[in-house]
């Protein structure tokens, strides 16, 4: 049997897939590049958006129109989220939700019999420690933890991924080991929280970073997005786990609004004052830090107060990566009950937070030229040239290197989103 993956959306989502694929590979299945080849085509979809929403939904009737006689299955956050309008996309498909994807070998076979199998709802199955295809075999990603143990009012991934369910530290160390012994230069920790890793089966996320740190080789890690309000019990331990010089001085803490009363209707239980003070911290103990955080544009409460609040924090913390996202309903949530804000006062505010994204990001890279910086080469590019990151995570363009291996550069131009590097002699 011949299998396509085609992955939407997060770093968990593409662990998701690779081990999805691990696991038909281990069932004597045959993963393909392109879907003309396949006998089962296998979309893994993201819903956390509208637009993701949109581009997942066209897929699937651009597969189902283009292959009309392929078997089709749905994975991801889409089945758990709105089974309705996968319904009505495909009527036909088969359903693997987010914690079933263990059953896929087992699917694939039943549908090639002639079957149409959905499977749905919660389990407390382990995501660790299994078979994996890895996208860049030099860079492994492990889930640490699924779900999360909040409540934001905007967020319909909850009901995807369920409450919080921590992996035992060892296995994860064991999978981090295994990854470093098969060449891997790279170990990406995911999860939808990771600073609320360990909270329910009594370990902490510090504790995690230094079993993984301690691990010998040569390789760094890039730890995923943590919810300030997670943070705030222990930011010491984690800012002391950073210091490692394994891990990417790199800080992924979401903001979504500078403004107090917003995080409050947003149910975000953390403060402006709250993520200024983590980031206050970070910054004094780790000066290198770079700083990645994300911000809904037009939460239905947010007025042009409450918005010039978020642009001044913006101003104030000076983001090296900013991801912006205008608000729109998501199924199912507390806040699609509220009206939405008018569509040119979003657009109006969306452009003057990029404006300010742009400005900030080439700023701060061009305090870089000329610097000597330490890099990793993690890829080749898609336009020329080789992709390397910095100690601090920022993407590095170098003309001639060898991809996994450690080199000492001069930045020598800058842009908003990236860097270019002269290696050394």
């Amino acid at each position: 049997m011949k299998i396509y993956i085609d992955t939407f959306g997060c770093t968990f989502n593409q662990a998701d897939s690779q081990i999805m694929a691990g696991l038909l590979k281990e069932n004597d299945g045959v993963l393909t590049d392109s879907p003309d080849d396949a006998d089962v085509i296998i979309i893994n979809t993201c819903y956390v958006k509208h637009p993701t929403e949109q581009k997942v939904i066209n897929n699937i009737q651009k597969i189902k129109k283009q292959f009309p006689d392929k078997k089709l299955i749905i994975s991801g956050c889409m089945v758990e989220i709105d089974p309705v309008k996968l319904k009505n996309a495909a009527p036909d498909a088969s359903w693997i939700g987010p914690h079933k994807i263990k059953s896929t070998p087992n699917i694939v076979k039943s549908i090639l019999n002639g079957q149409i199998v959905r499977a749905t709802g919660y389990s407390n199955e382990l995501k660790v420690c299994l078979p994996k295809i890895r996208s860049n075999p030099l860079i492994h990603i492990i889930q640490i933890c699924e779900g999360c143990d909040g409540m934001c009012t905007y967020c319909c991934t909850r009901f995807a991924r369920g409450s919080l369910q921590s992996y035992p530290s060892a296995m994860i160390k064991r999978e981090a080991e295994q990854a470093v012994s098969e060449g891997c230069c790279e170990i990406q920790l995911t999860a939808q929280d990771s600073a609320a890793y360990g909270k329910d089966i009594g370990e902490t996320l510090p504790d995690l970073m230094n079993q993984i740190s301690d691990i010998e080789g040569d390789f760094k890690i890039r730890v995923g997005m943590m919810h300030p309000k997670s943070m705030m019990g222990d930011v010491e331990g984690i800012i002391n786990a950073f210091k490692s010089d394994k891990f990417y001085k790199f800080l992924h803490i979401p903001i979504q609004s500078g403004n107090n009363t917003i995080l409050q209707d947003m149910n975000r239980c953390h403060t402006v004052e709250d993520f200024k003070s983590i980031i206050s911290r970070f910054k004094e103990e780790i000066p290198e830090i770079s700083i990645s955080t994300d911000v809904i544009v037009g939460y239905p409460t947010e007025d042009d107060e409450a918005f010039s609040d978020t642009l001044r924090l913006i101003r104030d913390i000076r983001p090296d990566f900013l991801h912006i996202s205008k608000y729109m309903h998501r199924p199912g949530t507390i806040s699609s009950d509220l009206d939405e804000i008018g569509h040119e006062t979003m657009k109006n505010r969306s452009k003057a937070l990029t404006y300010l994204k742009s400005q900030i990001a080439i700023e701060k890279n061009i305090e870089l030229v000329g610097t000597n910086q330490n890099v990793l080469v993690t890829n080749k590019g898609s336009k020329g040239g080789y992709l390397a990151r910095t100690n601090s995570y920022k993407t590095v363009i170098i003309e001639n290197a060898i991809i996994g291996s450690f080199l000492d550069v001069i930045i020598t131009d800058a842009k908003p989103t990236y860097l270019m590097g002269f290696k050394k002699s």
